[in-house]
C-alpha cells in the first residue's frame, strides 16, 4: 500500500503541476461527486480528484496508484462520468477537452478485489477497536483513543473497502440490466442487514451481560461475520479481462460559461428546487427525531427491546416497497401522483401512530409504522430523479445546465436537516431535565417532551413534505415547456 500511495502522490503532483503552468487559477477537487444523471438516470459517481483548467478538465480515478490515460470511445461509462464532470465545470470554464486517468493494474484477483478483501480486515480491527476502548484511562484519553479508531475506520478502511465494492458492479458485468439489479439488490440487502443488527443487537447485549465487556462480545461477532461474508463475496465472483485498446482522447465540447453566483441565481428562480430543499430538510428533521425511538422505548414503553421490533416495521415495508417503486411508476407514467399519495398515506399512519400510543397497543403502533414507512418508500426510492428533472426545468426556463450544482446544493438540506435535528433533539431533552446515565426512570417533563418528539413531530413532519410535493409536479411543467418549444 505505501508503494501504490506514493506513486498516486507522485502522479497527482506532476498533474497539479502541469495545470498550474497551463493556468493561472486551475481548481483542484479531492473526491469530487459526479452527478451523470442526465445521461443515465440515477447515475452517480465518485473521482479521487478532478483538474479544472481554463482548456481541460483532468478526471483522476486510481485504485492502485498506477495512471494511464484511457479512450472512452469504446466505453460509455468512461463516456458518461467524463460528461458529468463536463457538465459540473461548465461554470467555471469554458472547457475545450476533458481527459481521464484511471489505474492500469494487473493482479491475479485484479483491480477492485484486493481493495474489498483487505481493507476490511482494518475495518474489523477499527470496529473491534471503538467497543475496547480501556476503562481505566482517563477521559481524555479515551476519547482520543475513539477518534484515532473512528477516523480510520471511516475515512480510512470502509471508504477503500466501499469504493472497490461498488467498482465491482462495473467490473463483473457490462450487462446494463445485470448492473442495475446489483444496485438495486445491494440496497435491500443493505436494509435488511440494518433491520436485522437493530433487532437483535439488544438482545445479544443483554444475554452477554448487559456490561462493555458484553458490547465488545457482540462487537466481536459482527467482525467476524462481517469478514467471512466480505471474503466470500470478494473470492466468489471475477472480474470481466480489460479492455485492451485504451488510447487518449480528446472530445471539443464548446460550453457556455457562467459563475457560480450567476448559477446560484438560476437555483433560487427554480421553484422546484426551492421545493425539494424543503423535502430534504423536513424528512432529515423526521428521521432525526424518530431517532429518539430507543429512549421512547425505555422510558415510555418501559422496554428497549421494542426497538428491534420498531426498526423492523420500518426498514421490512421500506424494502419491500422499494422493489416495487420502478414497477409501479412506470404503470403510472411517472412520480408526482405516487410520491404526493404515499406521503399523504404516511402522514395518515403518522396520525394513527399517536392514536394507538395513547392507547397503549403496540401491536397498533407497529401496524402503522409500518404503513408510514410503505408510503414514504415511493420518494425514497425516486428522489435523485426528481432532482434531474428540477435540473432539466432551469434548463427548458434558462437554456443553462448546472445539473452539477443543483445537486451538492440540495445536499444543504440533508446537512442542515440532520444537524439542526440532532441538535434540536439534545436541546429538547435537555430542557425537559433528561437524566443521563441509564437511570431507570425519567421525570414527567422528559416524558411528555419523548411523546412530542417521538410522536407528533414526526406527523407534522410528514404532513408538510405531503403539502411540499403536492406542489411539485416538475414533470408536467418540463412537458408544457417542451410543448411549447413545439408548437
Amino acid at each position: 500500500m505505501v508503494e501504490a500511495v506514493g506513486e498516486y502522490v507522485s502522479f497527482v503532483i506532476a498533474e497539479i503541476e502541469d495545470a498550474r503552468r497551463s493556468c493561472a487559477h486551475p481548481i483542484i477537487i479531492v473526491e469530487q461527486r459526479v452527478d451523470a444523471s442526465e445521461y443515465v438516470d440515477n447515475c452517480f459517481g465518485t473521482a479521487d480528484m478532478v483538474i479544472i483548467t481554463d482548456q481541460y478538465a483532468h478526471v483522476i480515478d486510481l485504485k492502485l496508484g498506477k495512471g494511464v490515460e484511457v479512450s472512452a470511445v469504446e466505453n460509455p461509462q468512461l463516456m458518461i462520468y467524463g460528461l458529468g464532470v463536463l457538465n459540473m465545470a461548465e461554470s467555471i470554464y469554458d472547457i475545450e477537452t476533458v481527459r481521464m486517468t484511471i489505474d492500469k493494474t494487473h493482479t491475479k484477483m485484479g483491480k477492485a478485489r484486493p481493495w474489498m478483501l483487505w481493507p476490511y480486515l482494518g475495518c474489523g480491527v477499527c470496529l473491534f477497536a471503538i467497543f475496547a476502548i480501556p476503562t481505566s484511562w482517563g477521559q481524555v484519553a479515551q476519547y482520543t483513543f475513539f477518534f484515532i479508531f473512528y477516523v480510520m475506520l471511516n475515512a480510512g478502511f470502509y471508504t477503500a473497502n466501499n469504493i472497490a465494492y461498488s467498482a465491482l458492479t462495473a467490473l463483473v458485468t457490462k450487462n446494463e440490466n445485470e448492473r442495475v439489479q446489483l444496485g438495486s439488490l445491494r440496497f435491500v440487502f443493505a436494509f435488511t442487514t440494518s433491520t436485522i443488527i437493530q433487532a437483535v443487537t439488544f438482545g445479544l447485549v443483554a444475554h452477554f451481560g448487559n456490561t462493555a465487556a458484553a458490547w465488545r462480545i457482540v462487537a466481536l461477532i459482527y467482525v467476524i461475520i462481517g469478514i467471512i461474508s466480505n471474503t466470500i463475496s470478494v473470492l466468489s465472483l471475477k472480474e470481466l479481462p480489460e479492455d485492451e485498446n485504451e488510447t487518449k482522447k480528446e472530445a471539443d465540447t464548446p460550453k457556455e460559461k457562467y459563475t457560480l453566483r450567476e448559477a446560484a441565481g438560476l437555483l433560487v428562480k427554480n421553484k422546484f428546487y426551492l421545493l425539494i430543499l424543503g423535502v430534504y430538510l423536513l424528512t432529515q428533521l423526521y428521521t432525526a427525531f424518530t431517532g429518539v425511538g430507543t429512549y421512547y422505548m425505555t422510558y415510555v414503553l418501559k422496554d428497549a427491546n421494542l426497538m428491534g421490533k420498531f426498526a423492523t416495521a420500518l426498514n421490512i415495508p421500506m424494502i419491500i416497497g422499494l422493489l416495487m417503486v420502478p414497477t409501479v411508476i412506470a404503470k403510472l407514467g411517472g412520480m408526482y401522483k405516487i410520491n404526493y399519495t404515499g406521503y399523504a398515506l404516511a402522514t395518515i399512519a403518522r396520525i394513527l401512530v399517536i392514536v394507538a400510543a395513547y392507547m397503549g397497543s403496540v401491536p397498533m403502533m407497529l401496524a402503522f409504522t409500518a404503513i408510514a414507512s410503505l408510503g414514504m418508500c415511493p420518494l425514497q426510492g425516486d428522489l435523485n430523479a426528481v432532482i434531474a428533472s428540477a435540473s432539466d426545468y432551469t434548463y427548458l426556463t434558462t437554456g443553462k445546465r448546472i445539473d452539477g450544482t443543483m445537486y451538492s446544493c440540495t445536499s444543504l438540506g440533508v446537512k442542515i436537516g440532520g444537524g439542526l435535528g440532532t441538535a434540536i433533539s439534545g436541546w429538547l431533552l435537555a430542557a425537559a431535565g433528561f437524566i443521563e446515565g441509564g437511570v431507570a426512570t425519567q421525570p414527567e417533563a422528559v416524558i411528555t417532551m419523548l411523546n412530542v418528539m417521538y410522536l407528533w413531530l414526526p406527523a407534522i413532519f410528514c404532513a408538510l413534505v405531503t403539502f411540499l410535493l403536492t406542489k411539485l409536479n416538475v414533470e408536467k411543467a418540463n412537458k408544457a415547456l417542451i410543448a411549447s418549444r413545439k408548437a
